[in-house]
């Protein structure tokens, strides 16, 4: 039996969505409590299309069903989270910047996504599977179970057939409903998060008037059904004539110029357009919840009309959020269509599951966000590390301390997690000094805190291994951390006799303070006890020129460690290069 008592987190977003979901399960199978019944399995969904990379934007249509699902999941319900592969869709054009990739895939323009090739060198049979392949490896690092449907097992097996001879006879009142919308004035583009029907994408480019193509219309009249051309294999067809009661169907290719007669009950290579097919799929699988872009929630879109065709099929549209752009710092909009967008792959390589379970759990859907790739990212993991710390003394809020739980663990447990979570940036620094040599970084990590050492850099890790790979990919080569072999022997000289001075206190000092929290105290002390104060005062006990005399100081240590005038945090840097190479290159 459920456990009806509501969650104690009710102050984040998931918990007010899953109780929603809840209550709507329960309204669309009344008496199941009172006779004692199990309780329904509540459907949550996901839809992507694997026409190109499957991006950051696409994620989010994953992990907010995912976030809900396991929530009413903590409560003791069955919750099935569909996640729909539209690989029937069409390939609609050849995405930039993909890797084994040429202009003769363009030949496959119109066939469905699972029988176009995958790149050159890929080990999958298609380029449908060679991208969904990429996500279903990212998403279980990240947690998230689901159910995956592929649309072309779905329709090529006739599981939808009656689904399509239902559209088919009806589809007068299914014209009904999408002619309301066709004489508006198209919606302004917003900025799509959603991967639509490639079909209706293609439609819509060319027509530049209707959002979304929502199926055949001519002088044969409407049909919400397109086939697969039995001989190009393109969806270049068009409908010429329809028996309701034989199901017999004629088409013709304007690709290949190939026609043929076909009955519809026993024909399974075509597919209903997308805002037929998608209300049929809610109704087909019992959908409660799932989210959509902001394409898709303004008037006359995918899931304005379908909330309308979906009772035909004698279902109801599900709770249906909408969710909000996710960008990339210093990155324009995300476009799957478009090579060299960052996938959720790419972002694991370079922060655990838990940190990007995280960007997405505490904001709620309609709130937009941005995954770091650059220097930001030491910033979220700051934050994040004083979340945790936060919630290890029971002083954090609420709803942050909701959003916690939802990124470390799932229902089914904890995810696995870095044993010493080390500072993301002292790693990184380490990472960007030690150029990949391992022994050197476990040296360093262990002088960090001499009382507690490292005992492996397995304990770092696999946080270490992410700062590294940041290092190694996202950090440009002019910006990387050279160490220099020999003293500046010409800067040496130039110093005057404070300058001179400040070494001589911060070599003084070393060998007493060889730790992290030791070399931070030194270096912010020198400059202090040269202006006459103590080590240990804090910085309202302070003049304001002590700022620009520590910056002075640091830009001059930077100078002759590493010829630049800024680098990786000091202490970090002094543990790196090792005493005896400090002293060398300090003048000693």
């Amino acid at each position: 039996m459920p456990i009806v008592a509501q969650s104690t987190e009710t102050t984040d977003w998931v918990s007010r969505f899953a109780d929603e979901v809840i209550e709507e399960s329960e309204r669309r199978a009344p008496g199941a409590k009172a006779s004692g019944a199990a309780a329904p399995v509540v459907v949550v969904a996901s839809g992507l299309s694997p026409s190109g990379p499957i991006h950051l934007g696409n994620l989010r249509e994953v992990m907010t069903p995912h976030l809900v699902a396991d929530e009413i999941r903590r409560r003791g319900y069955q919750v099935r989270h569909l996640i729909s592969w539209d690989d029937y869709d069409r390939y609609r054009k050849v995405p930039a910047g993909v890797p084994g990739v040429d202009e003769t895939w363009a030949e496959h323009i119109g066939k469905p996504l699972t029988s176009v090739p995958a790149p050159k060198g890929s080990p999958h049979p298609s380029w449908a599977e060679h991208f969904k392949a990429a996500m279903v490896e990212s998403l279980a690092e990240l947690g998230v179970e689901f159910d995956g449907i592929s649309q072309t097992a779905q329709y090529t097996s006739g599981a939808y057939r009656e689904q399509i001879l239902h559209a088919m006879k009806h589809r007068g009142d299914i014209d009904a409903i999408l002619a309301q919308y066709r004489t508006k004035k198209a919606p302004a583009k917003k900025q799509q998060q959603k991967p639509v029907d490639e079909a209706e994408l293609e439609a819509a480019e060319g027509s530049g008037a209707a959002a979304e193509d929502d199926g055949s219309s001519g002088s044969a009249g409407y049909f919400p059904y397109k086939p697969y051309c039995g001989n190009c294999e393109k969806d270049l067809t068009t409908v010429t004539s329809y028996d309701d009661d034989s199901t017999e169907l004629t088409y013709s290719c304007t690709s290949c110029g190939f026609s043929e007669t076909v009955r519809l009950s026993e024909f399974n290579r075509g597919k209903l357009v997308w805002k037929v097919d998608w209300p049929m799929r809610w109704a087909y699988e019992g959908v409660i919840f799932e989210p959509s872009g902001v394409d898709h929630s303004s008037p006359g879109s995918s899931f304005q009309v379908g909330g309308q065709i979906v009772g035909i099929f004698g279902g109801k549209q599900p709770i249906g959020p909408m969710y909000a752009f996710v960008g990339i710092s210093g990155m324009a909009k995300m476009s799957s269509s478009k090579g060299g967008v960052p996938t959720p792959a790419d972002a694991l390589k370079i922060m655990e599951p838990q940190l990007l379970r995280w960007l997405y759990a505490r904001r709620r859907p309609n709130q937009s966000f941005k995954v770091a790739f650059d220097q930001e990212i030491q910033r979220l993991y700051d934050e994040w590390d004083r979340l945790e710390a936060k919630v290890a003394d029971g002083t954090t809020l609420p709803a942050d301390a909701a959003a916690h739980s939802r990124a470390v663990r799932t229902a089914s447990g904890e995810l696995p997690r870095t044993p010493r979570p080390l500072p993301y940036r002292t790693l990184a620094s380490v990472a960007d000094i030690t150029a990949g040599h391992e022994d050197q970084a476990l040296r360093i990590l262990s002088d960090l805190d001499p009382a507690n050492p490292l005992a492996s850099l397995d304990e770092a890790r696999p946080r270490y291994d992410k700062a590294e790979a940041w290092i190694n990919t996202h950090v440009p080569a002019d910006q990387l951390t050279i160490v220099r072999d020999e003293p500046d022997t010409e800067l040496l000289k130039s110093l005057d006799e404070q300058a001179r001075e400040s070494l001589r206190l911060l070599l003084d000092g070393l060998a007493g303070n060889w730790s992290l929290d030791g070399l931070t105290h030194l270096v912010y002390g020198v400059p202090k006890v040269q202006a006459g104060f103590s080590a240990d005062a804090t910085p309202k006990e302070l003049p304001a020129e002590i700022k620009t005399a520590q910056r002075s100081f640091f830009a001059l240590l930077y100078q002759l460690l590493v010829s630049r005038d800024t680098g990786p945090r000091l202490p970090t840097l002094l543990l790196a290069v090792g005493q005896d190479r400090v002293r060398h290159l300090l003048g000693a």
